[in-house]
C-alpha cells in the first residue's frame, strides 16, 4: 500500500467521480484508475462499486476511508514540522477551542504566542468539546482546549487540566437586579437565553436544572456565544456563562454569581497521546500553560 495510492483513493471517496479525482490531485484519469486498481488487488477486496457510472464506497472502501485520512492528515502534519525552522521562524498550529474560550481566554494567550513567533499561522478551530475530540481524533488538530471530562468513548488522548472556572449568571443592566446570588432553583422561573446543542455550557446548565427536579424555559435557544449576549443586552433573558466571559461582556450586562455550591467547569489542553504534537504546537502549549497563573 503506498502513500499516493492512499491519496487517490480519498480523493474518489470524496469527489465520487474518477475524473473530477484526477484533476483534483493533478494526474491523468488513467493513471490514477489504475493505481486504484492495484490498491484494491493488493487489499483483496473492491473498495468502490461502480454499477452504472455511479461511484460508491463498499463495505472495504467505508472502513479505509478514516485510516487513510488520518495517516494523510499524520504525513501533512509531519510534513509542516520537518519544514519548521529552529528558531520557529514559521510553521503553523492548528487549535481546536469551545466559542467561550476563543471569546475569553485566547486572545491575550494567542497575543503573547505571535509576538514571540510572528512567522507561525494560527489556524483556530471553534466548536464544542465533543466536535474538538473527534477533530483530533482524525488529526486535523494539533492541540485542543476542551472541557473536562472527556465524552464516552473518547480516542486515547493526553490531557492537561488548565483551568477550573466558575460559571455566572448574565443578565441586562436594564433588568431589575436580583437580590444576592442566584440558586439554581431560581432559574425556573427565569426565562433562560440558551446555546445551541453541541455547547457544553448548554449541557451543564440543563443538567444542573434537572437536577433541581425542573426543565428551564428557552426564550431564544440556538445561539453562539456573541448572539447570547446579545439576546441577553436586549431583555431577552439571562445565560449562564463562563465568569472569564463575563469579565469581558461590557457595562451593559450585570453578572450575578451562582450561590453555593454553583457550576464549574474544568478546562484541559488536550492532545493525541500517539502522535507528539509539532513544535510550534508545543510552543503554543507551553505559551497556554504558563499563562494558567493569570486566568485562576
Amino acid at each position: 500500500m503506498q502513500f499516493q495510492q492512499l491519496l487517490y483513493f480519498v480523493a474518489v471517496a470524496e469527489t465520487r467521480h474518477f475524473t473530477h479525482a484526477a484533476e483534483r490531485v493533478h494526474v491523468s484519469q488513467p493513471s490514477l484508475s489504475q493505481q486504484i486498481r492495484t490498491l484494491e488487488k493488493e487489499l483483496g477486496a473492491d473498495l468502490f462499486s461502480r454499477a452504472r457510472g455511479n461511484i460508491a464506497l463498499t463495505d472495504a472502501g467505508e472502513a479505509l476511508l478514516p485510516l487513510a485520512r488520518r495517516i494523510l492528515a499524520d504525513a501533512d502534519t509531519a510534513r509542516h514540522e520537518v519544514q519548521e525552522l529552529v528558531q520557529l521562524r514559521r510553521g503553523r498550529v492548528r487549535l481546536g477551542a469551545t466559542p467561550s474560550l476563543c471569546t475569553g481566554l485566547l486572545p491575550d494567550v494567542l497575543r503573547a504566542f505571535h509576538q514571540l513567533h510572528p512567522g507561525v499561522q494560527l489556524l483556530i478551530e471553534e466548536s464544542g468539546s465533543h466536535d474538538l475530540v473527534r477533530e483530533l481524533a482524525r488529526g486535523a488538530l494539533d492541540l485542543a482546549l476542551i472541557v473536562l471530562p472527556l465524552p464516552p468513548a473518547s480516542p486515547a488522548l493526553t490531557t492537561v487540566e488548565l483551568l477550573r472556572e466558575d460559571l455566572v449568571v448574565v443578565s441586562s443592566a436594564a433588568a431589575k437586579a436580583p437580590g444576592g446570588p442566584v440558586r439554581i432553583a431560581d432559574l425556573r422561573d427565569e426565562p433562560l437565553v440558551m446555546f445551541r446543542h453541541g455547547y457544553d455550557l448548554r449541557e451543564l446548565t440543563v443538567g444542573a436544572c434537572r437536577a433541581e427536579g425542573f426543565e428551564p424555559s428557552f426564550t431564544v435557544e440556538g445561539g453562539e456565544m456573541d448572539a447570547v449576549l446579545g439576546f441577553v443586552r436586549a431583555g431577552l433573558g439571562v445565560a449562564v456563562v463562563p465568569r472569564m466571559v463575563a469579565d469581558r461582556a461590557g457595562r451593559d450586562l450585570r453578572t450575578t454569581a451562582l450561590a453555593p455550591p454553583g457550576l464549574r467547569r474544568t478546562i484541559a489542553l488536550a492532545h493525541r497521546s500517539d502522535v507528539a504534537p509539532p513544535r510550534a504546537a508545543r510552543e503554543l502549549q507551553r505559551v497556554l500553560l504558563a499563562s494558567r497563573g493569570a486566568v485562576l
